[in-house]
């Protein structure tokens, strides 16, 4: 990894600031497991015996936020953007969670203790980057070289400090295609019906993860088979014991870089795909933003008219791309992966990819001929029929049957009754 890395910099920078004040400063968690692996950290933490108020002391208050100052978690930020923040926490072991999501109290530490309080070995470890030695108290690079999750300790123990725990257990296993550990895989499947003391948003986000990740498919089958999928998604239960489930794992794994909506959308798709409240009610269950909790009911709920696509009036297709922008293209990959898991034709998908490619914006959405301000200059008052008198005149220019304003008008007295007298619509 190149030292000139500005975030892997200002990582060691803010070790050796502590450092040179007397305190023990470590790269911690999740850099580390990436580092050993190979892989580029998102961020760095590191984890320190100096105080939160000594860390703010130390950085300046301008350059600190404290995220978790009772927890002894103190944000610096970088001088420059590349460098991003650094998250510095003081070694610390926790009380009795009473809720399943946090401690009732902290107390500072050594880092042996610190280790044993955190989640996954392989989540446990920590790098001197100075020296470039990692220091490791819970076998986490045995695991590692072996592919396995393995809750430090007693998972039960673990779970039931953060019951969110369990959900990630899913999610490391699934995303570095490790085996989860026997014991810890046990206690999540005793503990799972607990998890739904986490809220929603962080269960939601652990979803994300999962789904837009490759080994979507994986993790999905880890969290049915551990007793999670059934408590997080009650309403896939039919589904998985239907003949529609191995359809869905296959629609999963075929997705090639996929949108979270796209993902989950192809998660739902067998769920009442006729009644768009059931899956727009389990979106908001999970307080998805209100944009993904459209796109994903649409996804579900309207795929199927592409499987028409080649048959359709122009003008109901181009109604369709058009308030389908800017994201008509996953109808088309759903149905796509759809087609391919049940052994279905793709000429619908390939029609739609041809149109799409070979028809320009200005073709599928043009301006209308006609507006609701024109009728009403024209001495048209709105009525009940008004908006349908438009949809017959916007139909008509979208099929091709009229293309200038006067065929409109003309097409509107003909409609009208052949008379050139403006009529209550």
């Amino acid at each position: 990894m190149s030292e000139s890395q500005p975030q892997r910099q200002f990582a060691v920078e803010v070790v050796r600031k502590l450092r040179d004040a007397g305190f023990v400063a470590l790269w911690a968690g999740g850099c580390v497991r990436d580092l050993l692996l190979g892989k580029l950290p998102e961020d760095y933490d590191v984890a320190t015996d100096a105080r939160p108020e000594q860390v703010q002391q130390l950085f300046g208050h301008r350059k600190t936020r404290a995220v978790g100052a009772s927890f002894g978690v103190i944000l610096i930020h970088g001088s420059n953007r590349g460098a991003g923040d650094v998250e510095v926490a003081t070694f610390r072991t926790e009380g009795v969670y009473l809720d399943g999501r946090r401690p009732e109290s902290v107390a500072f530490c050594s880092p042996e203790e610190d280790a044993q309080r955190r989640d996954f070995t392989i989540n446990g470890m920590f790098y001197d980057p100075v020296a470039e030695t990692v220091l490791d108290f819970v076998d986490g690079q045995r695991d590692l070289a072996a592919g396995v999750i393995r809750a430090i300790g007693d998972p039960r123990a673990r779970f039931n400090e953060d019951k969110l725990r369990m959900l990630r257990a899913v999610r490391f296993t699934a995303t570095l295609a490790f085996q989860i550990d026997v014991p810890t895989a046990d206690a999540v499947r005793d503990l799972a019906p607990e998890m739904l003391v986490v809220s929603q948003e962080r269960i939601s986000q652990e979803l994300k993860r999962m789904l837009v990740h490759r080994n979507r498919r994986l993790a999905i089958e880890l969290a049915r088979d551990v007793r999670l999928l059934e408590v997080i998604l009650p309403e896939l239960t039919r589904v998985v014991e239907s003949e529609h489930w191995s359809v869905t794992l296959t629609m999963l794994e075929l997705l090639g870089q996929p949108s979270f909506e796209l993902a989950m959308a192809t998660l739902l798709h067998s769920v009442s795909p006729e009644n768009p409240h059931v899956v727009r009610g389990i979106c908001r269950r999970l307080k998805l933003s209100n944009d993904e909790t459209e796109h994903i009911t649409r996804l579900v709920t309207e795929r199927q008219v592409l499987f028409d696509a080649p048959h359709l009036p122009l003008s109901k297709l181009k109604r369709f791309w058009t308030s389908t922008q800017p994201r008509c293209r996953d109808f088309i990959e759903i149905n796509r992966v759809e087609s391919l898991a049940t052994s279905g034709s793709l000429s619908a998908v390939e029609f739609c990819e041809r149109y799409l490619r070979d028809t320009p914006e200005s073709e599928i959405n043009p301006p209308p001929l006609v507006t609701g301000n024109d009728l009403v200059r024209r001495g048209f008052k709105p009525g009940p029929n008004f908006k349908q008198l438009l949809d017959q005149i916007r139909d008509a220019q979208l099929d091709g049957r009229i293309a200038t304003p006067d065929e409109a008008w003309a097409l509107i007295q003909q409609l009208q009754g052949g008379s050139g007298d403006a009529k209550n619509p």
